[in-house]
C-alpha cells in the first residue's frame, strides 16, 4: 500500500474496525429479530456493507469537523487530516464518494427504509458538530449508531413496530455508556480545548452514570425479550453482557486513559454476545425443536 493510500485508509478508520463492529452486531441482531430467524441474505449483505461505508463516512466528516481541534488532543493528534497528510478538500471528496456508495446501496431497500436512511445520514453528519454546543453529543451518536436497527425492521416488515423502538432505546443507552468511557480517555484534553462530552458533564459521577445507563439498556432488552417470548439463550446473552459490563467497571475504576480505552473496546464483545444470543434463540433453537419431533416420528 502506498503512503497516500495509507493516509486515506486511516482517514476512513479501515485500520480500526472497532467502530464498524459496534455498529454491525446490533444491526444484524435486529435483522434476525425482525425476521424471527434467518433474514434474506441480500439484506444481510446490504446492511453489512452499509455499516462499513457509513461508519467510514462518519469518521471522515468527524475528522473534517474536528481538524483544528484534533491536534491538541493526545489520542487524535496523529490523524491524517489534522496532521496535514490529507487536505480538507480531499477529505470532503472521500466523504462524498462514501456517501454516494451508501446511496447506491439504498436501491436494494424498500421506500420506507430509504427515507429512514436519509434521516440517519442527517443525524450522523450533525453529530461531530454537537461537541461545540451540547454536553450530550454521545446521545446524538447513540441515535446515529442505533438508526440501523430501525432500518433493519422496516427492511423486513415494511413498517416500524413498537418493538423496534425498544431495541432503539436499549441501543442508545448502551452507546451513551460506552462512548462516555471513550470520552473519559480525552477528558483532560477536551476540557483544555473546549470540547463538550458526557464525561465532562457527569464529572465524578461518571462511573455511576455509566452503570445506570448499562442497567437501563439491559432492563430494556429484558423487557423486549419478555414481551416477545424469547427464551434461555437470549437471556444467557444478557447475562454475558452483564458480566462484560462488570469487567468494564473494573477497568475504569481508576479513570486512567488506558483502562477507559480498553473498557470501550471491550464493547465489541458485548455486541457480539447479543448477536450470538439472538441468532441461537431465533434460528438454532427452532431448528433443533423441528428436528426432535421428526426424529421421534421416525423412530
Amino acid at each position: 500500500m502506498s503512503e497516500t493510500a495509507g493516509h486515506y485508509f486511516r482517514l476512513m478508520r479501515l485500520d480500526r474496525p472497532v467502530g464498524t463492529l459496534l455498529l454491525l452486531w446490533p444491526t444484524l441482531a435486529a435483522l434476525w429479530l425482525a425476521a424471527n430467524g434467518l433474514p434474506p441474505w441480500h439484506l444481510v449483505l446490504v446492511f453489512a456493507l452499509g455499516t462499513l461505508v457509513m461508519r467510514s463516512a462518519g469518521c471522515v466528516i468527524n475528522d473534517y469537523a474536528d481538524r483544528d481541534w484534533d491536534r491538541h488532543v493526545e489520542r487524535t493528534a496523529g490523524r491524517p487530516l489534522t496532521a496535514g497528510h490529507v487536505s480538507s478538500r480531499e477529505a470532503l471528496i472521500v466523504f462524498a464518494g462514501l456517501s454516494l456508495a451508501g446511496l447506491l446501496l439504498l436501491v436494494a431497500l424498500n421506500p420506507i427504509t430509504r427515507w429512514l436512511a436519509v434521516g440517519g445520514f442527517a443525524i450522523a453528519v450533525a453529530y461531530p458538530f454537537m461537541k461545540r454546543w451540547t454536553y450530550l453529543p454521545q446521545v446524538v451518536l447513540g441515535a446515529a449508531f442505533s438508526w440501523g436497527l430501525l432500518m433493519a425492521y422496516t427492511s423486513i416488515r415494511s413498517e416500524l413496530p413498537r418493538e423496534a423502538w425498544l431495541l432503539f432505546v436499549a441501543s442508545v443507552l448502551w452507546i451513551v455508556a460506552y462512548d462516555t468511557m471513550y470520552a473519559m480517555v480525552d477528558r483532560d484534553d477536551d476540557l483544555r480545548v473546549g470540547i463538550k462530552s458526557t464525561a465532562i458533564l457527569f464529572g465524578n459521577a461518571d462511573r455511576l452514570m455509566i452503570g445506570i445507563l448499562q442497567a437501563g439498556a439491559l432492563a430494556t432488552l429484558a423487557l423486549f425479550g419478555s414481551l416477545h417470548g424469547l427464551g434461555q439463550f437470549y437471556h444467557l446473552a444478557l447475562a454475558v453482557m452483564l458480566g462484560l459490563f462488570c469487567y468494564q467497571h473494573y477497568l475504569i475504576r481508576a479513570r486512567v486513559r488506558a483502562g477507559c480505552l480498553k473498557a470501550f473496546l471491550n464493547n465489541t464483545w458485548v455486541g457480539f454476545a447479543f448477536f450470538a444470543g439472538v441468532v441461537v434463540e431465533t434460528q438454532l433453537v427452532p431448528l433443533l425443536q423441528g428436528i426432535a419431533p421428526a426424529a421421534g416420528a421416525a423412530s
